[in-house]
């Protein structure tokens, strides 16, 4: 079996390929497929007749260049878009929310859309019956801001 791995080096580099595919679609984090794309290099070099430390040369520099230059800029067109595709409580930054209880540096509730949630603000008291505007949610919390129409809604 060693026998035929050392004259078949590219059935080891198209398992590591298969492998770090597998693991990326685990963890979707554009890392694992950076060694993927290492991994073919190492698969073409093999069929150019590459030695096998040359191979891993070639893994090595491919997969370090992808990390380095390619993923950060696939993660930056990933993660673009309209607000309206922010998910979970991303979507709640920007909303107006009414103030259920006066809310202070230190505390207080709101209600954003038809859930109620703690707050703080990022200026001073706000008394309850105001509309505020979220501008962070921090953990549980709703960070807030006065807005210039304080009229309840």
């Amino acid at each position: 079996m060693f026998e035929w791995l050392g004259e078949n080096w590219w059935a080891l580099w198209l398992t590591v390929f298969l492998a770090f595919a597998v693991v990326e679609m685990l963890t979707l984090d554009l890392f694992f497929i950076m060694l993927g794309g290492g991994a073919l290099a190492g698969l073409i070099a093999d069929f150019a007749g590459a030695d096998f430390w040359l191979q891993i040369v070639v893994f090595s520099v491919v997969s370090l260049l992808m990390i380095a230059f390619v993923r950060p800029v696939a993660l930056k067109h990933l993660r673009k878009g309209p607000a309206e595709q922010r998910t979970n409580v991303d979507r709640l930054i920007g909303q107006s929310a009414l103030v259920m209880e006066a809310v202070s540096g230190t505390g207080g509730l709101v209600k954003i859309g038809g859930d109620v949630w703690s707050a703080r603000s990022t200026g001073g008291l706000i008394e309850a019956g105001e509309t505020v505007e979220v501008t962070k949610i921090d953990g549980a919390t709703a960070v807030v801001a006065s807005t210039s129409d304080n009229s309840p809604r």
